[in-house]
């Protein structure tokens, strides 16, 4: 029995362990972009492209590896190749896009904040699309959200903003993009698998922005040994590596433990803009990344909706949206 016992905690602290190592390295990846764009002459929409044509097809080989049979199964299903194809567009596309043209506009700490609200408009929608009473939790939870954002951008002033009007828009934009990608693929996702579903996702995301943005078509930048290093972590290891530590991890942890574990991301990304990057933070900022951080706890935890689990995005809506 005893023997039994250690087994079953030391799987458990391998899953512990790749989430938190996913967040880390998703939180870095933030940060090693925000001086790519204002050091170094790089753009958003380049480096969006180069990340999700690179990412996509390290994903694809992976998935190919595990079962090559499968990989094309999603395109020769209607339904789902266009559901795949607006996934990609409207999903993987967007939230990509958003996240750093809000660290473009801001700087990574923020955006990272400001994207993490994306549980709590699920929770809305949610409550919303199938007409639940929000409970009292999740109405603080809300409450927790706004405040947060309030104090996170405003530096706790009523008529000066801390941060641009423009990194607002896009981080608010990007909490919105996190929590479609997060509810629409839910029918891909079970019936294909997630490497299948991400890869093809992205791969058609940044094909598409190759048509805009060519990724062999550079200008203006500062190539060095930095620039090159910041590119390859976020492409391996804030997008491929972290991706696939998280989704291994749900063998030996629960996906709320995985949603709880992941708050490490935002942690990471605002330790390493405060220290590394000399980013000012406040009192005010510290009490809207709590609250902000709180919200996202007390939305990982079971809630009265049902057999939904929001943050983790375990939900029977599917083809609803």
């Amino acid at each position: 029995m005893g023997e039994k016992k250690r087994s079953s905690s030391y799987v458990r602290t391998i899953g512990v362990v790749m989430v938190i190592t996913a967040a880390i390295f998703w939180g870095l990846s933030g940060t090693f972009a925000q001086p790519l764009f204002q050091g170094m002459g790089f753009t958003p929409s380049w480096l969006v492209t180069v990340r999700m044509l690179a990412a996509g097809v390290l994903l694809l080989i992976f998935a190919s590896l595990q079962n090559s049979n499968t990989l094309f199964d999603v395109w020769m299903v209607r339904g789902d190749r266009n559901r795949l194809l607006l996934y990609g567009l409207f999903g993987t596309l967007s939230v990509q896009y958003t996240y750093f043209a809000a660290i473009h506009a801001g700087n990574a700490a923020v955006a990272t904040l400001l994207q993490y609200l994306a549980p709590a408009l699920i929770t809305l929608y949610l409550a919303v699309r199938f007409r639940q009473r929000i409970s009292g939790k999740i109405g603080l939870a809300l409450l927790m959200a706004l405040a947060g954002t309030y104090f996170l951008v405003s530096n706790g002033s009523w008529d000066k903003l801390e941060v641009t009007p423009e990194a607002l828009f896009w981080g608010i934009l990007s909490a919105v993009a996190l929590a479609f990608n997060t509810l629409f693929p839910i029918r891909l996702l079970a019936s294909y698998g997630s490497a299948i579903t991400v890869g093809w996702g992205m791969v058609i995301g940044g094909s598409f922005m190759s048509l805009f943005t060519a990724p062999w078509k550079i200008e203006g930048v500062t190539w060095s040994w930095s620039s090159l290093f910041y590119i390859f972590f976020i492409i391996f290891f804030g997008t491929f590596l972290a991706f696939f530590l998280f989704m291994e991890s749900l063998k030996y942890i629960s996906p709320t433990e995985a949603s709880l574990l992941s708050v490490l991301e935002p942690l990471t990304s605002v330790a390493a803009s405060v220290l590394w990057l000399h980013v000012p933070y406040t009192a005010y900022s510290l009490l809207g990344t709590i609250l902000i951080l709180g919200m996202v706890i007390l939305l990982s935890l079971p809630t009265g909706t049902g057999s939904k689990n929001i943050s983790s995005g375990e939900t029977e809506e599917e083809d609803s949206i």
